[in-house]
């Protein structure tokens, strides 16, 4: 059965407050606060864009599992924020983990559930033993055009996860997943623009509840699990209201769905954002215990997974330090001229 074997995030420190933008276009900071339940977010520096970001989150997964890079026989990194139109996101990342030349590498792209994509493809290649271990990546720097409401929550993180097949070496065993596929235009980019098009109102409903929502209950009828059989919950998290909004309908608790929430203190970081929020909850979980995950990418479609702790978590958490703590110890606030700068929105002529 495949599993996890080890996993990593990275967030960028800098970070930015809705007040400060709020403030820039006359809007009701306090009011969006708690509209969207998200106090401030990421923001990548000069120097970060996607890659560098899946190669942070990559080596971090590489130490925390203990294997040899040479190992990994596929990298797929997942994101809509690739630096190259023609140059794989996934080369760059293969190369820096020294993962060698045996192996296949590919970018993925469905909005923002293109990182667990990735782990369902691996899941395959794993247990078909095609593979010994693969990595999947979710990383983003995501846009948002100033003035628009996605400019919010549009953040940068990203996360990254080996898979194997080891039952000895796995940090949680993947019990089971399911797809929930739609063609429903509610967010897009078209090539070349720079920053991405939503339907607005039609981004909750019928984009996001219906396929995070969908593809739940259809986890809970190939399983036969139930909210209250799950300690955890983690939900693609676009803001910090949507999660508990679908906890609330699929019939879980808000206990089960805080930890995994990370979105109100580092934004929407896209392809990352169940895959940071899954690694919050492995941060905290115990031997035995079961997390539920439901990603959600605009165009739209949902992945869900049941996944259920090893014993092995213990001896591996002590290799790497919790993303909630370095959340809270490594960040630097900017103000919106120097947020602009770095987003490439105002450049020196």
């Amino acid at each position: 059965m495949a599993g996890i074997v080890g996993y990593g995030a990275y967030v960028p420190k800098l970070r930015i407050k809705v007040e400060e933008i709020a403030r820039v276009w006359n809007e009701d900071g306090e009011g969006i606060k708690r509209g969207l339940n998200i106090k401030e977010k990421s923001v990548p520096a000069f120097d970060e864009d996607a890659a560098t970001i899946a190669v942070e989150a990559s080596r971090k997964a590489v130490y925390h599992a203990g294997i040899n890079p040479r190992e990994l026989g596929a990298v797929y990194v997942g994101s809509e924020s690739h630096p190259y139109a023609v140059k794989p996101t996934a080369t760059i990342v293969a190369q820096a983990i020294d993962a060698g030349h045996k192996l296949t590498a590919a970018d993925l792209e469905f909005a923002c559930k293109a990182g667990t994509a990735g782990i369902q493809m691996l899941m395959g290649m794993t247990d078909s033993s095609m593979i010994k271990y693969g990595i999947a990546v979710g990383s983003d720097t995501s846009q948002g055009r100033p003035g628009d409401a996605l400019e919010y929550t549009a953040s940068a993180g990203g996360a990254a996860f080996i898979i194997g097949r080891e039952k000895s070496e796995n940090i949680a065993e993947i019990l089971k997943t399911v797809s929930y596929t739609s063609d429903t235009p509610d967010f897009w980019r078209r090539e070349g623009a720079n920053f991405p098009s939503h339907g607005g109102r039609f981004t909750g409903e019928p984009g996001y509840f219906k396929h995070v929502v969908g593809a739940t209950k259809l986890l809970f009828e190939e399983t036969g699990f139930k909210p209250s059989d799950f300690d955890y919950a983690v939900f693609h998290q676009p803001n910090g209201k949507f999660p508990l909004n679908a906890a609330k309908i699929l019939g879980f608790e808000t206990k089960q769905v805080e930890e995994g929430l990370l979105t109100p203190i580092i934004g929407n970081t896209y392809s990352g954002a169940s895959m940071l929020g899954l690694s919050a909850v492995l941060d905290k979980a115990e031997p035995g215990q079961r997390i539920m995950v439901t990603s959600f990418g605009s165009g739209a479609g949902s992945d869900s997974f049941a996944i259920e702790v090893s014993e092995h978590i213990n001896e591996k958490r002590v290799r790497s330090p919790q993303i909630r703590e370095t959340l809270s110890r490594d960040k630097q606030y900017i103000d919106y001229a120097v947020y602009l700068k770095n987003r490439n929105s105002i450049v020196r002529t």
